[in-house]
């Protein structure tokens, strides 16, 4: 195993590249929930508000768990594991606690959360994500976060934002 150098990975010089870094790792977890769920019928049900999301009891599947708006259990469902990149690992973007949404004291949804053996994916969340746009803005939030380090070792000197073609562009 190759491990990076000391000095390097605690450095600022390389802030904007552990930034971009993390950046990408949020971006393909809510790429790779959506993606997920595609393969279900969750989505296109408006009777599912929430999916519990059990994702610690088998390596090789994730157990989804559908419940309505008053938290009562209304479709089950499972997706194997076949790659290592297609578990659920939480998104935060989508989660239930994040995004502020409502459970139902004492309901079959609530029960599930307290079990702690997974996490509650907000489906309102979901429908509304567009991965095309998260794309765009994920693209240029990686992008700002290399120029960060290229600008401190002295790379970059300038740049300008937008496509040149009217004078309304942003330089830096």
């Amino acid at each position: 195993m190759i491990h990076p150098h000391p000095e390097a990975s605690n450095s600022d010089e390389f802030k904007g590249f552990n930034e971009a870094r993390r950046i990408m790792w949020c971006y393909d977890a809510r790429v790779r929930v959506y993606e997920r769920f595609k393969q279900t019928s969750f989505i296109g049900d408006t009777n599912v508000a929430a999916v519990h999301v059990d994702n610690t009891s088998r390596a090789d599947r994730v157990f989804l768990v559908a419940f309505g708006k008053a938290g009562q259990r209304v479709s089950v469902d499972t997706l194997y594991i076949d790659e290592l990149n297609e578990h659920l690992d939480i998104a935060a973007e989508f989660d239930h606690d994040l995004t502020g949404m409502d459970i139902v004291p004492n309901s079959e949804l609530d029960r599930a959360i307290s079990r702690e053996n997974g996490w509650v994916v907000n489906l309102k969340v979901l429908r509304e994500y567009d991965p095309l746009a998260d794309r765009r803005a994920t693209q240029r939030a990686v992008f700002l976060a290399h120029l960060q380090d290229m600008m401190k070792n002295g790379h970059v000197r300038g740049f300008l934002f937008g496509r040149g073609e009217s004078d309304d562009t942003d330089a830096a």
